[in-house]
C-alpha cells in the first residue's frame, strides 16, 4: 500500500463500497481550533480499488468532489484506476483563513464551510460544491441567505434560454429540475445554494453560476441555515496552518496561474504566521507545482 508520507495525521483504510459520510466524521474533529491560526482539521481514508471503480463514481460515493478526488490522485487514471491501487480519499483539509461564522465558499477548492457556534464552541462542517463554469462564474463577495425554498420551481433565465432555446420556461419540482429537493437564495441576484439532479457535477466548474450540493448535503445544510445566514464566497488557492508544531500547506492550484504567482502568495500567507523556522522548499514548490490540495507538511524537523 502507498504511504503518504508528508501527511501528518490519521490515515486509515476503508474497504466499504457503500457511501462513506461526510467529514467530519467525528463530532470532536469538528471543532474549530483556538489557536487563532488554521490547523488539520478531519482525517484521510485509504480505499483499495475494486473492479468496475472508476473516480467519478467514488467521489459520489465518498461524498467528495469529484476534482479533489482526481487531484489528490495524480497517478491514477481516473477512468480506469488499476484494481488493487490505494486510493487517497482527501477527508483532511486546513479551514480558510478569516473563517466566520456561516458560510463561506471557497472557489478555488470547490468546498462549502458552514460554521456555527454550540455549547460555546464554534464547530464547522464541509461539503463539496459544484460551482460555475467558465464564462459563467460564481459571484465572490458577502451575502447573505435570503430565502429558503423546499421542492423549489426552475425558471430559468434568458440568458440560460438563449444557450439552450429548447428550454422550457418553467420546470416544476421533480426528477429533471436541476435545483433538486432545496434552494438556499442569496442577496446576489439570481444565484443560490441548491441541490442538484446531477450529482457528478459536484465538486467540479460546471453550473451557470450557482452552487451544487449533492442531495444529502443540502438536505442536511438547509436544515442548520437560517434566513439572514452570512455567505462569503471567496478564491483562496493558498491555505496554511501549523499542527504539533510542524508548517502545512494545502493548494488548489488555479488552472491559469503560474508557479510564481502561487509562490508570492505561499509566502505572503506564511510570514502572516509569524513562522521563523526553516521551511522545506523541494517540497514546497512540488506542491506549488501539483497542486494536489491536500495538507503537507513544508517545515524541517
Amino acid at each position: 500500500m502507498k504511504k503518504f508520507t508528508a501527511c501528518i495525521f490519521a490515515i486509515t483504510c476503508f474497504c466499504c463500497n457503500a457511501a462513506f459520510g461526510w467529514y467530519p466524521s467525528h463530532p470532536d474533529e469538528s471543532l474549530l481550533p483556538q489557536t487563532g491560526y488554521s490547523t488539520v482539521i478531519g482525517s484521510h481514508q485509504i480505499y483499495p480499488v475494486r473492479p468496475g471503480d472508476t473516480l467519478i463514481e467514488l467521489a459520489r460515493q465518498g461524498g467528495l468532489g469529484y476534482l479533489a478526488l482526481t487531484k489528490a490522485n495524480p497517478d491514477i487514471d481516473p477512468w480506469l484506476p488499476p484494481v488493487g491501487a490505494s486510493i487517497l480519499f482527501p477527508y483532511a483539509f486546513l479551514l480558510p483563513a478569516g473563517i466566520q461564522q456561516g458560510i463561506t465558499v471557497n472557489l478555488a477548492e470547490l468546498r462549502l464551510y458552514y460554521v456555527w457556534q454550540e455549547l460555546g464552541r464554534l464547530r464547522v462542517r464541509v461539503y463539496p460544491v459544484g460551482i460555475g463554469r467558465s464564462g459563467w462564474g460564481t459571484p465572490e463577495g458577502s451575502f447573505k441567505v435570503i430565502e429558503k425554498i423546499v421542492h423549489p420551481a426552475w425558471h430559468p433565465p434568458a440568458s440560460i434560454r438563449l444557450e439552450n432555446p429548447q428550454l422550457p420556461t418553467s420546470i416544476p419540482p421533480g426528477p429533471d429540475n436541476p435545483l433538486g429537493e432545496y434552494w438556499l437564495g442569496i442577496s446576489a441576484p439570481g444565484y443560490g445554494i441548491h441541490g442538484t439532479n446531477k450529482p457528478y457535477g459536484v465538486g467540479r466548474r460546471i453550473s451557470h453560476g450557482c452552487m451544487r450540493l449533492y442531495p444529502w448535503d443540502i438536505r442536511d445544510l438547509f436544515a442548520r441555515v437560517k434566513i439572514g445566514t452570512a455567505v462569503r464566497i471567496l478564491r483562496q488557492p493558498v491555505k496554511v496552518g501549523i499542527k504539533d508544531g510542524k508548517l502545512l500547506i494545502e493548494v488548489h492550484r488555479p488552472v491559469d496561474a503560474n508557479d510564481q504567482d502561487v509562490m508570492s502568495e505561499a509566502l505572503q500567507q506564511i510570514a502572516s504566521l509569524r513562522w521563523k523556522n526553516q521551511l522545506d522548499m523541494e517540497t514546497l514548490e512540488k506542491e506549488i507545482h501539483l497542486g494536489k490540495g491536500v495538507p503537507t507538511v513544508i517545515s524541517l524537523e
